[in-house]
């Protein structure tokens, strides 16, 4: 193996590693959009409908946020939950990527908070 061919073997070994990084609350993190996902789609179809917008004709899947938002705008969840969710949801990825555990669970609190059991 030449020293060039070492080398780019050692920078893609690095950067795999960072790429598989994961924070004290990642996990936790994951089961709870889970269950901000599930929420989501269990409150979906009992409301009412509306109907489709400029963005659902360009075949593209909706996520979990914009159906919440749809939702909101129907009156099934309100906005301002939302909000509360998107952005608790931030600052908990935010405070993983810093390796700040205590930032990290008072955002999911926040999120059980507003979304209930």
């Amino acid at each position: 193996m030449t020293i060039p061919q070492l080398l780019l073997s050692a920078a893609a070994l690095a950067a795999s590693t960072m790429a598989g990084y994961a924070g004290p609350c990642s996990d936790e993190i994951d089961r709870t959009q889970a269950r901000i996902d599930a929420r989501v789609q269990a409150v979906a179809p009992k409301g009412p409908s509306a109907p489709e917008s400029p963005g659902a004709l360009l075949h593209h899947q909706p996520t979990p946020g914009s159906i919440a938002a749809a939702e909101g705008k129907l009156g099934d969840v309100s906005s301002h939950t939302v909000e509360v969710v998107e952005a608790a949801m931030a600052r908990a990825r935010k405070a993983d990527l810093a390796d700040d555990k205590n930032g990290c669970d008072q955002a999911l609190a926040d999120v059980g908070r507003a979304i209930g059991p």
